[in-house]
């Protein structure tokens, strides 16, 4: 069996009233000098517009698109994206952050369409469209899902009827691609069929999605059940569910799996989705999934076979989630990989009965890899 690894390849505003607050409307400038810089309202309102916004001595507060964000001005004159603070060849800051005062304020603020202008003490004026601000406010992060996803049991994923996608138009054609790639994202496992059962074959098509990740084991390699390595999956024993490399400080994104032959009885691959489970521990038990999400655990993997000699140590929670919006994106789980020792847990047996629950959960499927992480060809 061939192995891949690969790197990873996505209201209301808050007291009105508080302090002195004037409201003016914009086609009335000669009022700004009426009012101190830190508590000035501004309106705007059309059928295509609707924009409020507030100055305050340390941040902005804007109201858009049904969201209320706030900036502090120093964050905003460093995402200042005009040619002589970003580069947009190379998307990087031009600007040097530590020359800019962390106290600063704008002189003046004024609003043109969907793009709101900024002019800083020393003259240089910033544009910041309105999406733009939106899509990049910490406010605006907490409603957005970095990756849709479809979560699945067996007979979920059996009516959904997901077609594999032929080798060669994989290879060859956009389309082929474009639907085994939709596939992944959407389920967090795709198929390939048809594939020449060759090492050859099988990194042009890991190559055909990204670059082949260097681990110990090498870019690619061969197991089967002779204990060539001290691991597990070198013998004739069941695999439990469970996430491969979670000893790595970085779990592989993506793994490839080819199998080249096949005798006799028995190998059959358990397919579980991690993230239907995890969101049924979230239902049923949030405080449990609030434990899994926050404990860090030691995963280790330890190897003296032969010519082998290896000793790594990865560290995570089982459920590692976006901070801003609480998504999940990576499992790190494999019973056989948690350190056995050391678990810095505030208690075993709640930590024991946390990880049951997550394990425990109805599981219908045909491997044990989270989603995001594999895809099989066949």
């Amino acid at each position: 069996m061939w192995c891949r690894r690969l790197s990873h390849l996505q209201s209301r505003l808050q007291d009105l009233l508080r302090g002195r607050v004037t409201c003016w409307a914009l086609q009335q400038p000669n009022f700004k000098s009426l009012f101190p810089l830190a508590i000035h309202w501004h309106h705007t309102a059309s059928k295509s517009l609707n924009c409020v916004w507030q100055q305050h001595e340390d941040h902005f507060e804007l109201q858009y698109a049904n969201t209320v964000m706030r900036f502090d001005y120093v964050w905003l004159r460093d995402h200042c994206l005009s040619a002589s603070c970003y580069n947009s060849k190379t998307h990087q800051r031009s600007l040097d952050t530590a020359s800019v005062d962390l106290c600063i304020q704008p002189k003046t603020i004024r609003l043109d369409e969907t793009t709101l202008f900024f002019t800083w003490p020393d003259g240089h004026v910033t544009r910041y469209d309105l999406d733009w601000l939106v899509k990049n406010s910490y406010e605006g992060q907490k409603q957005k899902v970095i990756q849709p996803r479809i979560l699945w049991n067996a007979e979920i994923y059996q009516q959904a009827q997901v077609p594999s996608v032929d080798f060669q138009s994989f290879l060859e054609t956009k389309e082929g691609l474009k639907n085994f790639l939709q596939n992944f994202l959407l389920y967090g496992i795709a198929f390939v069929e048809n594939v020449p059962p060759t090492q050859e074959h099988t990194e042009k098509l890991a190559e055909r999605i990204s670059l082949i990740r260097e681990t110990i084991y090498g870019r690619m390699w061969y197991f089967t059940s002779d204990f060539s390595r001290g691991d597990t999956a070198y013998t004739k024993l069941a695999l439990d569910r469970h996430t491969d490399t979670t000893y790595f400080q970085e779990p592989c994104g993506i793994q490839v799996f080819h199998c080249l032959k096949h005798e006799g009885t028995g190998g059959r691959t358990l397919l579980v989705d991690g993230f239907y489970a995890a969101g049924q521990v979230l239902q049923k038990a949030p405080e449990e999934f609030e434990l899994l999400s926050k404990v860090p655990l030691k995963h280790e993997y330890i190897e003296n076979v032969g010519e082998c000699h290896n000793h790594m140590i990865g560290v995570g929670p089982v459920l590692n989630i976006y901070p801003w919006n609480k998504e999940l994106y990576m499992i790190r789980f494999s019973k056989r990989k948690q350190n056995m020792v050391n678990r810095q847990w505030s208690s075993s047996l709640k930590s024991y009965s946390h990880e049951r629950t997550l394990l425990l959960l109805p599981h219908h499927g045909t491997s044990n890899k989270h989603r995001e992480s594999l895809y099989k060809i066949a």
